[in-house]
């Protein structure tokens, strides 16, 4: 997917959120009561989108003599991953239903005859419609049917979802949100166990984003998922296994899903009979933390407890359930299978029992890495985690090693209250793992898709400066000519008049010195562009290309300062041109709307050009990132980031595997490359954080004086 794809679909999630949250807000639903007919609105936009691709597939192939001309049945939608919805159940004919007609009550027969079609959604999808407004689900229905949307694919689909998910989460819908992991944790597990074959089960599955983001990694690298794995989950609260049901449908996913407490239950069996325990390829899973009162008389002889019991008070309860679901994760695996899961940062130093079992687990071997994760990337609670990810196919000379890897230094500022990874992190993070299993011609690879990348962007720098270059003479036209044409007016103020030709002049010279600064950039731009043609795939030649861009960056950054600025005096000029039309005799040469008009174009353009700048620093400060970790493509410890530990450093650390206790503390750096826009945009997103939560604040107590009469 290109920038300005993910960027455009990003602008539409965002818009159908907030036409979506204002419908619930009119209505007085809460996030739970709204979040399920929701979703099910938008899985039905999906299923009817799929049914008019495989439709559109079959009349070609029966037109092209592939297929032959009878009557459709479910089958020939099916095997296009498509199901053959009746026209009572297609969201066009539900949009199209009389006036007064019971909406609600179509939409619920609309989810019944979807179930009765794909047996795998029986009683997942939401039949609550009845109890709404006719209104509030005809807007809703609309506010899903722009015409880019009725053209979307399952991709675009399955984003949608997975946002409205997060943003339901974050409205602590279902459970306090807890039914959705963030997409940053899940990736980076993904990342490191690479689930991309056999059997991948999650015990404690949600809304099925483990098994989503296991299905992205599996077409990432050219597979189609479902004929690559198998997908079991457990999940104890039936509306969140509707919504991980959804969640596959919507991907064109199937998994088997049972309502079970894993504390006490094994609800699954392999097609062969054999149980799951003991034949898991890929264990991934986010479970609740610190679960207390565990029974343990009913799992003191559970197999999946090979280690033990971590503890038992006097009233026979486990009374954290933390190495609980560790023990389990471990024990599902097959004698080659991996496990990636969220775990509580309590838990990975842990005292007497849990160290016991801590311990045990240790001297298997078969811990491989742990990462520290900072507080607040989860959406309703601050708390920090760690990842803990086991390898029970570790080669031989890595058995006595765990790699530490503190991230809690890695983030990058999505609201005020929630931080995640940017791609580029998650990237640079696996690629510090692919180090410590030494695959460095992977880690060869990222550095030499940044270059790349850069090389693409860079190249792209002068088509941007030149959009930019025609806005900005075409801003300056009109105030060149309101200039001149009030010269010979003696009754306009002539200070007022010498001001505005002041700032004509400044912005003249500005402009002077931006273009020879651009023609220099763009021809040193073009030449590293030709330097890159042939990829510098060794590690001396991508250091060679890193160095000979960093100059470029800094040019890159003056620049942007540059722009910035001449927008200013743009802005200005128009501003004190605009003062003086107001009087009467120089009113008729100045056109205040055509004239705004521009410096709005303008100031669009500057954003472009100086987001296009910015982008090939950024994409530089990347490979400056892991060159001056990791300079020869090789592990080594880097303090405050990363250590290969050996067991006998863990025991020493009193079977610790908290990663902040091996790798140390970063040296204090300087920061010569200081973001200064960037940390105005954070300190910008605070506060229209802070201005959104005050409006929601001031509307509850507005609302809370009307119910009292007040």
């Amino acid at each position: 997917m290109t920038a300005n794809a993910f960027h455009n679909i990003a602008q539409v999630e965002t818009s159908l959120w907030e036409a979506a949250d204002q419908l619930r807000a009119n209505s007085n639903l809460t996030a739970t009561e709204y979040s399920m007919p929701v979703l099910g609105v938008i899985f039905l936009r999906h299923a009817t989108n799929r049914y008019q691709f495989a439709l559109q597939a079959i009349e070609a192939d029966q037109a092209a003599g592939t297929m032959p001309q009878r009557p459709l049945v479910k089958a020939d939608f099916i095997k296009r991953r498509a199901l053959m919805l009746p026209k009572a159940a297609r969201y066009d004919a539900l949009l199209n239903l009389p006036a007064g007609a019971d909406l609600g009550g179509a939409l619920v027969a609309a989810m019944n005859a979807i179930e009765a079609d794909f047996p795998p959604l029986t009683g997942s999808l939401p039949k609550d419609y009845d109890r709404f407004d006719n209104k509030l689900l005809e807007n809703l229905l609309r506010c899903f049917d722009s015409q880019a949307l009725r053209s979307a694919t399952g991709d675009v689909f399955g984003r949608i979802y997975e946002y409205f998910l997060m943003k339901f989460a974050m409205q602590g819908a279902q459970d306090n949100g807890e039914f959705f992991t963030p997409p940053s944790l899940v990736q980076t597990l993904v990342n490191v166990i690479e689930p991309d074959h056999g059997v991948v089960t999650d015990l404690a599955c949600g809304s099925g984003g483990m098994f989503v983001q296991s299905s992205h990694f599996i077409e990432q690298e050219g597979f189609e998922t479902m004929k690559r794995v198998t997908f079991y989950g457990q999940e104890k609260t039936p509306t969140t296994i509707r919504l991980a049901k959804m969640n596959l449908a919507v991907h064109g996913l199937e998994g088997d899903i049972q309502e079970a407490n894993t504390f006490y239950q094994d609800e699954h069996r392999l097609p062969d009979g054999r149980p799951l325990w003991g034949n898991v390829d890929f264990m991934m899973a986010n479970p609740p933390f610190n679960v207390d009162k565990v029974d343990a008389e009913s799992i003191k002889t559970d197999r999946r407890l090979p280690f033990g019991l971590p503890g038992v008070n006097k009233d026979k309860q486990v009374s954290n359930g933390n190495y609980l679901w560790i023990s389990y994760f471990h024990s599902y695996l097959s004698p080659t299978g991996r496990a990636g899961f969220v775990m509580s940062s309590q838990a990975s130093s842990a005292g007497h029992g849990e160290k016991e079992v801590r311990r045990k687990l240790v001297e298997t071997g078969d811990v491989d890495v742990m990462i520290a994760i900072r507080s607040n990337f989860f959406y309703t609670r601050t708390v920090p985690c760690e990842l803990w990810h086991f390898d029970r196919a570790k080669p031989k000379a890595r058995k006595d090693q765990v790699l530490m890897l503190d991230a809690r230094n890695v983030y990058r500022k999505v609201t005020r209250k929630i931080y995640d990874f940017s791609p580029e992190q998650q990237a640079n993070l696996s690629a510090i793992v692919w180090l410590y299993r030494g695959q460095q011609e992977r880690f060869l690879g990222l550095v030499q898709s940044y270059i790349t990348r850069l090389g693409t962007e860079a190249a792209a720098v002068d088509e941007a400066l030149t959009v930019f270059d025609a806005a900005l003479t075409a801003s300056s036209t009109p105030l060149a000519a309101f200039v001149d044409s009030v010269k010979a007016i003696e009754a306009l103020q002539q200070d007022k008049r010498q001001v505005l030709v002041d700032a004509m002049g400044e912005w003249s010279s500005a402009a002077t010195a931006y273009v020879a600064d651009r023609s220099a950039l763009v021809t040193k731009l073009a030449a590293f562009c030709h330097s890159v043609a042939k990829p510098p795939q060794t590690n001396s030649a991508q250091h060679a290309a890193r160095q000979a861009f960093g100059p470029l960056a800094e040019s890159a950054r003056g620049l942007v300062k540059q722009i910035d600025l001449l927008y200013k005096l743009a802005a200005r000029a128009a501003h004190l041109a605009q003062e003086l039309a107001v009087q009467e005799d120089a009113a008729e040469f100045f056109d205040r709307r055509a004239v705004g008009k521009l410096t709005r174009q303008l100031d669009e353009e500057r954003k472009s050009a100086v987001e296009q700048l910015k982008d090939c620093a950024y994409l530089h400060r990347q490979i400056v990132w892991l060159h001056e970790r990791f300079p020869d493509a090789t592990m080594q410890d880097v303090p405050g980031l990363c250590k290969v530990v050996t067991h006998a450093e863990i025991e020493a650390a009193d079977w610790s595997l908290t990663p902040g206790r091996f790798v140390g503390v970063a040296p204090a750096e300087v920061d010569e490359d200081f973001d200064f826009e960037k940390t105005l945009r954070d300190i910008h997103l605070e506060l229209a954080d802070l201005n959104r939560e005050s409006v929601e604040l001031a509307a509850k107590i507005q609302t809370n004086f009307e119910e009292l009469g007040v």
